[in-house]
């Protein structure tokens, strides 16, 4: 190719390689002339050259136009190219990894922070289903992605605490290769009982199952699930010995607390408010560190039994050496989100009671996570197979 035999001089300092080649190609337009080059071999060029449809028209009207129109040209380039390699955070579409399947809580309120995220920072984010293994399969993908801010992760107890300390094999070091990003909220659980039992209150249940050691029984999701976690730790604070009967998901488990298979339960208090509001059932206590807002009549577990707070939560996580000016943007951006009242009372209607917890305050709060719940795991001897 005649592009092969011109031997051009070294282009400014300064210039990307983009330009270098727009300037080589540029040099031999002006060169036309003497290879042979018309404005029709101009159109087997680049695309990328064909752009600079100025130098064309700037052959023909002599050399000092053609510098002219390439300096622009190169110029133009330059700035895009070194906009591109500097970082600009968001330059792309960002995805969110939600370990979860769709339709489940998780996803619904990932989904409905991404939509105002996205108008946020300019960039849309989409969310990237991977359920699986108790939410470490999402968790593990979400660790091997690069770390420059255009990806995020879900995160939550199962994957990042209560799991790995009962033994959950992971590829991921929990604390160590992710960036904590906002702890968005947490879920409060209640503990019910059908109406007509013999209970009518917390102190009341407490002291049959004192007097009665594993006689009454506690339903649960299944074994890791925060419902069972709660009543071990429970029944280790407390003092007192109950049978857990796991479930398959916490709807059976239901299913069978109002036929009178089991005598409590330790469930979501936004599944079981239809339920106390109808009367089926009675909330003896929340696991949250205050009283609801709808339910103020109900009083804390921990007002009966100190430290007994257990609730799940839900937070934003980067992965690890994500820089700090991307991790401080993104922060701010779910702080006023948080704030919104529109988005609060939503995530109110789904039983989040948001947190808003930065990247300093997470980590504190994963670190009390673990310094909670290693003892009583350890105590119980609770083991994922």
């Amino acid at each position: 190719m005649l592009v092969d035999k011109v031997d051009f001089p070294t282009p400014p300092l300064g210039f990307t390689t983009t330009t270098i080649v727009i300037f080589k190609i540029a040099q031999q337009n002006m060169l036309g002339p003497f290879y042979g080059l018309t404005p029709g071999h101009l159109q087997s060029f680049t695309p990328v050259a064909r752009l600079h449809t100025g130098l064309q028209r700037a052959w023909w009207a002599g050399r000092r136009w053609a510098w002219t129109g390439l300096a622009v040209g190169a110029l133009a380039l330059g700035h895009s190219a070194q906009a591109q390699s500097s970082g600009a955070f968001p330059n792309r579409p960002i995805k969110w990894v939600v370990p979860f399947a769709a339709g489940g809580s998780g996803d619904t309120i990932a989904r409905l922070l991404a939509e105002r995220l996205g108008a946020a920072l300019g960039q849309p984010v989409l969310i990237d289903n991977r359920g699986g293994n108790g939410s470490v399969l999402g968790t593990e993908v979400a660790a091997k992605t690069p770390a420059d801010g255009h990806h995020w992760l879900l995160s939550n107890g199962a994957a990042i605490t209560t799991g790995p300390l009962m033994g959950q094999v992971t590829s991921y070091r929990p604390l160590e290769d992710f960036v904590h990003v906002s702890l968005i909220g947490s879920f409060t659980n209640a503990l019910i009982v059908r109406q007509d039992h013999p209970a009518k209150n917390l102190q009341e249940f407490l002291a049959l199952a004192r007097s009665q050691a594993n006689k009454l029984s506690y339903g649960s999701a299944g074994v890791g699930s925060a419902g069972f976690l709660t009543g071990e730790m429970l029944k280790q604070l407390a003092q007192v010995q109950m049978v857990h009967i796991p479930y398959k998901g916490s709807g059976p488990a239901l299913n069978d607390l109002l036929s009178g298979q089991t005598d409590a339960m330790f469930n979501a208090l936004i599944s079981s408010a239809p339920h106390i509001r109808s009367g089926r059932v009675r909330a003896l206590a929340i696991t949250a560190a205050a009283r609801d807002a709808e339910f103020p009549q109900v009083p804390t577990l921990s007002e009966a039994v100190p430290g007994a707070v257990g609730d799940a939560w839900f937070g934003l996580s980067v992965p690890a050496k994500t820089p700090p000016a991307v991790v401080e943007r993104l922060h701010q951006e779910m702080d006023k989100l948080l704030k919104t009242p529109e988005v609060k009372a939503r995530l109110t209607e789904l039983g989040l009671v948001t947190q808003n917890l930065g990247p300093r305050g997470f980590q504190a709060f994963l670190q009390a996570e673990n310094k909670k719940w290693a003892p009583i795991i350890r105590a119980a001897h609770i083991k994922i197979e």
